[in-house]
């Protein structure tokens, strides 16, 4: 990672460390949805690559948002790595640990955050060169478990619960070690207008400040 993309990222993360997940967005709706996050304080915008042209999209945002982390969710190869880097994207994320896409992705400096559930997945995704861990699915990764991952890795070692996140349960996550998290349906469905967007932004924002309150 250059030292560019290292500050963004660090502001990023200093801004509002929730990677919005835009799963099914089209290319029509990603300018005003992005700009309902921005609004918000998000510049972390993730596009899955099983999106309606997604890359298109991220090609978007990513000219619209200079200041923000832009790339691509579901990622599966190499090649995925590739083209989201050709489009704009900075940030890949994986549902799964693969060396050869967390490698890739290394490789372009690009940010990435491959998923894992396990001691073993984690260490293996951090020696290939992951910027941090997406914890997945966090339906079956409590917070007693993160607070039991969180012990053996390294302090600085960034972790993400991803699926099924809410505000409520955002708290317990951070107490046990979270360092922020990704966010779908909960924030956005393909079809929501950007004013409804915007409203589920700020409840996720506004609960995240409370867990730093706590």
């Amino acid at each position: 990672m250059n030292t560019e993309l290292a500050a963004a990222w660090r502001r990023g993360l200093d801004t509002l460390p929730l990677v919005a997940i835009l799963r099914g967005i089209a290319p029509g709706e990603a300018e005003p949805v992005g700009d309902a996050l921005h609004a918000c304080g998000w510049r972390l915008l993730e596009v899955p690559l099983n999106s309606p042209q997604p890359l298109r999209s991220i090609e978007l945002l990513a000219r619209r948002f200079p200041d923000a982390i832009v790339g691509a969710g579901t990622v599966r190869t190499a090649e995925e790595v590739r083209q989201v880097q050709a489009a704009g994207g900075r940030l890949v994320v994986c549902p799964h640990f693969d060396p050869r896409v967390v490698e890739a992705a290394a490789a372009l400096g690009l940010v990435t955050l491959p998923g894992v559930m396990t001691p073993s997945e984690a260490f293996a995704a951090l020696g290939a060169g992951a910027t941090g861990l997406k914890l997945f699915p966090a339906e079956v990764i409590p917070p007693a478990a993160v607070k039991a991952l969180r012990a053996v890795l390294a302090p600085e070692v960034l972790l993400f619960p991803v699926g099924g996140v809410t505000p409520a349960g955002m708290a317990a996550y951070r107490a046990a070690g979270a360092n922020g998290f990704g966010i779908g349906s909960a924030l956005y469905k393909p079809g929501m207008d950007a004013q409804a967007v915007a409203a589920s932004a700020r409840t996720f924002a506004d609960a995240w400040a409370g867990t730093m309150r706590a």
